[in-house]
């Protein structure tokens, strides 16, 4: 004899309090991003998906979740897949058609990615690490998707640099070097600094879809910093990238500036209410803390800001 298992996720919870997000997380997948021409991308993501759920229910479906989920990632493993955020976006709004007393859907994804590249003095072939971030939020009205990476480079404290080049000043002076040369030396050799590995994060989030290409978003990310680094460096590629660091010596607040700047102009398309994502944080070499800045803004509002009318 059969009988009918309760569903006690449907019933009347003790306290009757709505949350915004309830789902599952740490869910590994194997995703394949397409390449025309090329062999796909194959991706060990993570992710994480939720809805919101109402003050009269107790629980979600969570096995309905994991379902949806299976079936998304499975076809985006099977069939052309180009857009990693499109593809958060397809999973977000199939879990909004299958739970009937959600109103928003969420997917949040990350991913290791393995960025080929030589060397820039001795052009050796090397290889990068960048991290993929990809969401999407689903509503009856709209899906907002993301796209960005996390990527790591160096910096140079623009304020240690100007002490030892102040030193650097006064010994010369007392050598008796004229003040030409000597500003001309300083011009040439930059002065050391306090240097620090340091973190970028950059996304852009649009209706629909950003639109973006997710190398560019990793080429404005590491060009913000003070320089790139490599897994791989012979000592020609060490004494680049040193230079180049205290040549271009960036606080933490110059690198979010750095790549609100590139994005508007790299990005002319991007509507006004397309939100960017910046945020640095430098793991700094001479204190135990680290600096951070960040700022979330429409595009709209960094072109206003950055043509001076605001």
């Amino acid at each position: 004899m059969s009988h009918q298992l309760p569903d006690v996720q449907a019933s009347q919870p003790d306290i009757s309090v709505g949350l915004s997000q309830v789902g599952v997380t740490n869910v590994d997948k194997l995703v394949k991003i397409a390449r025309d021409g090329k062999r796909p991308f194959v991706l060990m993501a993570d992710f994480e998906v939720f809805v919101d759920l109402p003050s009269g229910r107790k629980g979600i479906d969570m096995s309905r979740n994991m379902q949806v989920i299976d079936e998304i990632l499975e076809d985006a493993v099977s069939e052309p897949t180009y857009r990693v955020e499109d593809m958060c976006g397809d999973v977000a709004e199939r879990l909004l058609e299958k739970h009937d007393y959600t109103s928003t859907a969420e997917v949040r994804m990350t991913a290791d990615f393995v960025v080929r590249e030589d060397t820039p003095a001795s052009e050796l072939p090397s290889q990068s690490t960048i991290t993929i971030v990809a969401s999407a939020e689903a509503t009856e009205e709209r899906t907002r998707a993301e796209i960005g990476a996390e990527v790591v480079g160096m910096t140079v404290c623009p304020c240690s640099q100007g002490m030892s080049a102040s030193r650097a000043r006064d010994v010369l002076r007392d050598l008796d070097i004229d003040a030409e040369t000597i500003d001309e030396f300083l011009e040439q050799v930059p002065q050391p600094g306090h240097s620090q590995r340091g973190h970028a994060t950059l996304t852009v989030t649009a209706d629909g879809s950003p639109e973006v290409d997710l190398m560019d978003i990793v080429e404005i990310a590491r060009d913000s910093m003070s320089a790139r680094i490599y897994n791989l460096a012979k000592r020609p590629d060490e004494d680049y990238m040193t230079y180049h660091a205290h040549a271009d010596a960036k606080f933490v607040e110059d690198c979010v500036r750095s790549m609100a700047e590139q994005v508007v102009e790299e990005f002319d398309h991007l509507p006004d209410d397309a939100v960017v994502h910046m945020k640095q944080s430098n793991d700094e070499s001479i204190h135990q803390h680290n600096a951070h800045a960040e700022r979330d803004v429409p595009v709209g509002r960094l072109r206003d800001e950055l043509d001076g009318r605001i």
